[in-house]
């Protein structure tokens, strides 16, 4: 598998190679909202950090775990004043 760049943009095709899944499975991805993406000029454009959302789940578990964890310190900060 080749590396996705959290930050890079990627058009559909290139998404499927990264995938490895068929064109119609994108196209049905992309309908569910599966795979958020922007639509430029007619074509979708997908974010690596959404490919990545896919194919590594715990990854996301771990950056929502992060989130959770320092919004809780924001609120409790607040909170006291």
């Amino acid at each position: 598998m080749e590396e996705v760049r959290p930050m890079a943009i990627y058009t559909t095709a290139e998404t499927r190679r990264v995938l490895r899944v068929s064109d119609s499975t994108i196209k049905r991805m992309l309908k569910n909202g599966l795979i958020k993406a922007n639509k430029v000029g007619g074509q979708y454009r997908i974010l690596g950090k959404e490919i990545l959302r896919l194919v590594s789940p715990e990854l996301e578990k771990e950056a929502v775990k992060t989130y959770l964890s320092l919004k809780k310190k924001v609120v409790n900060k607040i909170n006291k004043w």
